[in-house]
């Protein structure tokens, strides 16, 4: 499998809640499911159902975040970028719409998260931004249509 980009700081925090979900949610969720079993009847014990769907939460996000981090590859940035936007950089930029100005960390797909202001570099406006320079204007196709978008800063 292809291996994908992550910052050092997403790698880490990957790493920080797969240890907190294997030394501290899967023993509490296993004694909540031995504590249910001796209350008996397990058909109709609302406690035990609750228990072992929440068990299959924390195994499935352990298995997700083990995958994760073996397909991950960490990508350091040395912090000379000669004006260029770079994996592990922060992009500011104005929509040449509205006026209104957009701050971004381009990062992997594993720890982007708009609402954050980090950038998946494999997106399309990642893709657009990628390799331009400050002063450059960039087209990307939206669900909202067409944006015009200037890059106004790269820094590191």
């Amino acid at each position: 499998m292809e291996r994908v980009p992550i910052t050092r700081e997403g790698y880490e925090r990957l790493r920080q809640e797969l240890q907190r979900l294997q030394k501290e949610e899967r023993p509490k969720v296993i004694k909540a499911i031995e504590e249910a079993r001796g209350h008996g009847d397990l058909s109709e014990n609302a406690e035990y159902e609750a228990a072992k769907e929440k068990q299959a939460l924390i195994e499935g996000r352990i298995a997700d975040i083990q995958e994760k981090l073996a397909h991950s590859e960490i990508v350091e940035t040395n912090g000379s970028n000669g004006g260029r936007v770079m994996f592990g950089f922060t992009v500011v930029l104005e929509d040449l719409d509205n006026g209104e100005e957009l701050t971004y960390k381009l990062v992997g797909p594993y720890e982007a998260d708009i609402q954050a202001g980090t950038l998946s570099v494999s997106s399309p406006l990642g893709k657009a931004l990628i390799g331009k320079e400050e002063g450059d204007t960039v087209s990307v196709r939206t669900p909202k249509g067409l944006r015009q978008l200037e890059i106004v800063e790269v820094r590191p």
